[in-house]
């Protein structure tokens, strides 16, 4: 069996490189996340996204364990509940993922939405406490648009750390340019969920084309839409195959025409993920 992790892109946080495809487990649970965890990292991937809502951190250590792949060797990310993000419920909420996962430390702990009800000054106080303690080598945001970042990034600072990721929803159908904007400007990676637009953007009449000129399948189109642009993916995948293809796309390169091609897709109306305690969206 091939192993592809040898071809993964890995961008640079602080002390760490984050590989550029993970595996999304939302809604995977049970023995068949612990089969298709297992699966994937024997395939070659090299990171994979939790949280304590998904009700699979057990999975994910058993899956890490079963696959025989060292520790050190794979990016866990775990997230914060949006009602847990309160000084002293964080950092609890992260010791019990570490108990679940049966793990010493994530690689990258999110809080997973902000909350209105909870200051923000807190929720990140919290969450570098938590770095402080040893539960993540690196902090970092979900869902934040581009001024609640810029904050967060600022009271991060505060207390000397840095927020490293911001992870958001993001695909073709989805302009996120003043979030990738504000990432930029503070040297955050952007983490796509959602990447494939749940599977609609596979069966998108303008991906078809180029998927076809470039000899790939059209989720493996997007998600190199999404590598070109510096921009980290986590697609779920439980089957090996759809697994193996969403990594394997770093041996090519779209040209620039269709890179723009596929960014013109966005639409006003492309948001998939909406809960009624969303922030305030970047329009």
């Amino acid at each position: 069996m091939t192993d592809l992790s040898a071809a993964a892109t890995r961008l640079p946080i602080p002390g760490a490189q984050i590989p550029a495809i993970g595996l999304g487990t939302f809604r995977l649970t049970g023995a068949s996340a612990v089969q298709s965890i297992a699966g994937a990292l024997s395939l070659g991937y090299r990171h994979i996204d939790t949280a304590a809502m998904y009700e699979n951190e057990a999975e994910v250590g058993e899956g890490l364990r079963a696959s025989g792949v060292a520790r050190d060797q794979v990016f866990i990310t775990t997230k914060v509940w949006t009602t847990n993000i309160a000084k002293g419920d964080l950092q609890a909420s992260a010791q019990a993922s570490l108990a679940r996962m049966k793990l010493d430390q994530v690689d990258l702990l999110l809080i997973h939405w902000p909350n209105k009800d909870i200051a923000l000054a807190e929720s990140i106080e919290a969450l570098c406490d938590a770095k402080s303690r040893g539960y993540a080598r690196n902090i970092g945001v979900a869902n934040f648009p581009a001024a609640m970042l810029d904050d967060a990034v600022r009271l991060a600072a505060g207390h000397g750390e840095k927020i490293a990721t911001n992870q958001c929803e993001y695909h073709p159908r989805l302009s996120q340019t003043k979030v990738l904007e504000a990432c930029r400007q503070h040297d955050v990676v952007f983490v796509s969920y959602c990447p494939l637009g749940q599977g609609r953007m596979t069966d998108d009449n303008a991906i078809a084309p180029i998927a076809a000129r470039h000899g790939k399948t059209p989720s493996q189109i997007v998600l190199r839409w999404h590598v070109q642009q510096g921009v980290v993916a986590i697609p779920k995948a439980g089957s090996a195959g759809h697994q193996r293809d969403n990594l394997d796309v770093f041996g090519f390169t779209l040209p620039d025409e269709d890179m723009r091609a596929i960014s013109t897709l966005a639409k006003p109306d492309g948001r998939l993920v909406q809960p009624g305690f969303a922030p305030e969206w970047d329009r």
